[in-house]
């Protein structure tokens, strides 16, 4: 038995080691760079399809070249009411959860100053708030068979970083989350009985082998569940005009304030599991129930400039093309204490991290490029049909240390967890190599698990009175993840001790809508349904084994009801 449970934990180990070591995560940086389908209702209901066309508030963060559309000044705001729907499926047991938000889209307006110069008719200036993403959903599920155990994968960090019980015995005057040696979870895994040392002789004295539960004879299910919460908002300055009503141009300074938070918990449930008893001083079989409990936190502020351009070379056609630079974001991780709550048929307890104290860690994030590339076609005055292209570089997101950061006593290494030994049968102590770099090996797993994206929008609007439009449109994104990462080839590190994440599939948004004008009032309604489809790994898979992952898969759907009103002056 003891040689398939050491196999186990060593062939996760050879795969898995890279997640515990982690602070900053692959998987969230994607998560806070990725926008959602924000804006006006007009712009939502032709699907974002707008950035050859202008005169609407959403474009000063999408094609700033739109501000120099506008001929006259407008103020105007948008609310959402967004319900969604999460459902989580796995080996054909399902699980669905709903929840409603109410959202201020967008709220700004533009101020139109009149040159009176036919080659330079006007110039204008634009602010505009925009929520450019919200992250609120939650899904939980159940998977009823399970092949591993996160101990396993627990033990087999331990076995990769040598560790000796000595090392993760966590005491009153040890602080063991502020030794870059040993992982937070190992420590954890001790403490709640999930792992179990046993001593073994070696040519070079004696080292430790570590078990996980999960071994000949044990068999289990397990239940998840993630809440994620907070928002990406902008906060636009424009300026722009066109010359001789051909060639519009805009440039954008845009503030971010970003916050992403996310709470999750795994259960195990499992019989016949290995678990070392400590009032027998024996491992033996036993039913096992614990649960991993965690919170993470990313937060902070950012800017980027983006830079557009608009060209009407007949009066049919629009033309129309933008840059947006990285977002820079000085940002900072906080992880509230971790806890485990685990029942043994000898004890029920629990264990938590950093003496029940929380931990924070500074950084920074560049987010993507992108490129955005329109076309549209004006027939009369009633019928308007538009696409955009866009390219965003996922692969290109990077962590780097925050500026402020030293080496000193008093930094939070601890929140790295991570050393230059990772590659080697024993701890060493950490460097500034690329192996021992948390950010670096951040950054190279972002490339091995993300790559650049495409997304197509189309979008049209026919003008059914003077008053009265229609509209509707269609959006499609390819997923960003790489085939690398979707065959569970490439390992995916999570933050801190989170070890869970999402790989997003395709996304899709069917849009419609409504809008009605009288003088210089306007008011304008869409309904904007989103389909995304992920995979949820509650740990990462071990690609040295042939055991399947284990894993759900997730179908998110929002509906929004969107209503915008304003005046043009």
């Amino acid at each position: 038995m003891k040689k398939l449970y050491f196999t186990l934990s060593a062939l996760i180990a050879a795969g898995f080691a890279p997640l515990m070591m982690s602070a900053q995560s692959a998987t969230d940086a994607y998560q806070v760079s990725q926008y959602d389908l924000k804006g006006t209702a007009r712009f939502m209901s032709m699907a974002g399809a707008f950035g050859a066309l202008g005169g609407d508030l959403s474009t000063l963060s999408q094609n700033p070249a739109g501000i120099g559309v506008y001929r006259s000044s407008e103020l105007g705001f948008t609310l959402n009411l967004d319900a969604q729907q999460s459902t989580a499926k796995s080996m054909g047991i399902s699980n669905t959860e709903n929840q409603t938000r109410f959202y201020l889209n967008n709220i700004g307006g533009v101020a139109t100053i009149r040159l009176n110069s036919s080659a330079v008719p006007n110039f204008n200036i634009g602010f505009t708030y925009n929520k450019a993403a919200s992250f609120d959903r939650q899904y939980s599920g159940r998977i009823p068979t399970l092949n591993t155990s996160l101990s396993n994968y627990i033990a087999g960090v331990a076995n990769t970083y040598g560790l000796t019980e000595a090392d993760v015995r966590a005491t009153n005057t040890y602080e063991p989350y502020k030794n870059p040696n040993v992982p937070w979870m190992t420590i954890l895994g001790y403490d709640a009985m999930l792992i179990t040392p046993e001593a073994v002789h070696t040519n070079g004295g004696q080292a430790t082998d570590w078990y996980g539960q999960f071994g000949n004879g044990t068999t289990g299910n397990a239940t998840f569940g993630v809440s994620e919460r907070g928002s990406v908002d902008e906060y636009n300055i424009a300026f722009g005009g066109n010359i001789n009503n051909v060639v519009y141009w805009g440039m954008n300074f845009d503030i971010v304030s970003m916050d992403y938070r996310i709470s999750s918990v795994w259960n195990e449930n499992l019989q016949n599991a290995w678990v070392y008893n400590p009032d027998t001083e024996r491992v033996s079989q036993m039913d096992a129930r614990w649960a991993l409990k965690d919170h993470y936190r990313l937060s902070g502020t950012g800017f980027n400039y983006q830079l557009g351009v608009i060209v009407k070379p007949i009066q049919e056609l629009r033309l129309g093309l933008a840059f947006h630079t990285p977002t820079f974001y000085k940002l900072t991780e906080t992880f509230d204490p971790e806890k485990i709550d685990y029942s043994y048929p000898f004890a029920t307890d629990y264990a938590v991290t950093n003496n029940n104290e929380g931990n924070w860690n500074p950084v920074n994030l560049t987010s993507p490029w992108k490129v955005i590339a329109s076309v549209a076609g004006v027939i009369g005055q009633k019928f308007i049909v538009s696409a955009d292209y866009e390219w965003i570089g996922y692969n290109g997101m990077r962590f780097s240390k925050a500026s402020s950061y030293n080496y000193g006593y008093d930094d939070p290494w601890w929140d790295y967890g991570y050393d230059s030994g990772y590659y080697s049968s024993r701890a060493t102590t950490p460097d500034l190599t690329y192996d021992s770099n948390p950010e670096e090996f951040s950054n190279h797993k972002i490339k091995q698990i993300y790559k650049g994206t495409s997304t197509i929008r189309i979008g049209a609007e026919y003008r059914v009175t003077p008053s009265f439009s229609v509209r509707a449109g269609y959006s499609y994104t390819i997923s960003p993840v790489t085939e690398e990462a979707k065959k569970e080839i490439a390992t995916v590190p999570s933050a801190g001790i989170i070890s869970n994440y999402r790989l997003d599939n395709s996304t899709n948004y069917v849009t419609c809508g409504l809008g009605y004008r009288y003088r210089g009032f306007y008011i304008d309604a869409a309904y904007v349904w989103k389909h995304l489809s992920s995979e949820y790994y509650p740990f990462s898979p071990d690609p040295a084994s042939e055991m399947p992952a284990e894993k759900a898969s997730l179908s998110l759907n929002n509906s929004q009801v969107v209503v915008s009103l304003g005046f043009k002056f």
